[in-house]
């Protein structure tokens, strides 16, 4: 790779490279039922493929870019502490977020930043005496660690950011996590490619995760961290929708229409993003 020793121009070429392979592929889904069936999986592979090709051409490891557990405390201490100071938050700002947007007489501005008809269906606090979880539960675990989280750690906070501040070395840290224009750069690269599978710009807002994924590839040398949060909040997300939505609870009896299966998929609150198709989540 001609650009192995310049680590922006070389971070920008695989990221764009994967970028074109995966609008393809998208794009050839929908000709072909095999690759619409298995996009995700074909996703994966990219971001496992792009990185690997470039840390063997540099004569270097995975291990080297974060692909490894160690160090295994410390991954699991970040992770844990993360989730318990976010997830309740997130959920009192997430009920938030909808009672603003969906209150009755609400601008059609504000109105408009949840997807269509499903202000109606929104249960408020009260749908927290009944949280549910999908039938699926387990299976949808192992779909967010192997298929969406893992391999997106890996490009953008294992190789990505690693070049991108190699490139921009941070000239501040907290807890021991780098914050700098390369971790500025890695969460705009990441947000911008959630935006390119279906040019939604709700999606942006996946760069805030980001960051925080990127500050955890840091702080502790390794992808561990940023991996289970990032699965963990895909789920938590999911949950908070089956839960604090009518339509959602209907899931075990399979009564729910094609529409409603894509609206309690969708995640809209703006501090965490929209979930996309494939492996972009």
């Amino acid at each position: 790779m001609p650009f192995a020793g310049r680590p922006l121009a070389s971070a920008l070429v695989v990221y764009a490279a994967s970028c074109v392979a995966i609008m393809v592929l998208w794009a050839a889904a929908a000709l072909v039922p095999f690759l619409a069936a298995n996009l995700g999986a074909f996703v994966t592979l990219i971001f496992l493929y792009f990185p690997y090709a470039a840390v063997r051409r540099r004569g270097e490891d995975l291990g080297d870019y974060g692909f490894s557990l160690r160090p295994l405390g410390r991954g699991l201490a970040f992770a844990g502490g993360v989730l318990v100071v976010i997830f309740p938050l997130f959920l009192v700002g997430f009920v938030a977020y909808y009672r603003t947007v969906c209150a009755p007489g609400q601008t059609e501005t504000l109105a408009a930043l949840a997807p269509p008809g499903l202000c109606h269906r929104f249960l408020g606090w009260a749908g927290l005496a009944h949280p549910r979880v999908g039938i699926d539960f387990w299976e949808q675990a192992l779909t967010q660690v192997v298929v969406v989280a893992v391999p997106e750690e890996l490009f953008f906070r294992g190789y990505l950011l690693a070049r991108l501040e190699e490139a921009f070395p941070p000239r501040r840290r907290f807890l021991g996590g780098g914050v700098g224009l390369g971790l500025v750069l890695a969460a705009a690269l990441f947000a911008v490619a959630h935006v390119l599978v279906d040019f939604d710009p709700r999606r942006l807002a996946v760069f805030f995760p980001g960051l925080l994924f990127g500050w955890m590839r840091s702080a502790t040398g390794s992808i561990l961290a940023g991996s289970v949060v990032h699965a963990a909040s895909n789920l938590y997300i999911d949950a908070l929708h089956r839960t604090f939505f009518r339509w959602c609870a209907r899931e075990d009896n399979h009564e729910r229409s094609r529409p409603e299966t894509t609206f309690c998929a969708f995640m809209a609150f703006p501090a965490w993003g929209a979930r996309g198709g494939g492996g972009l989540r």
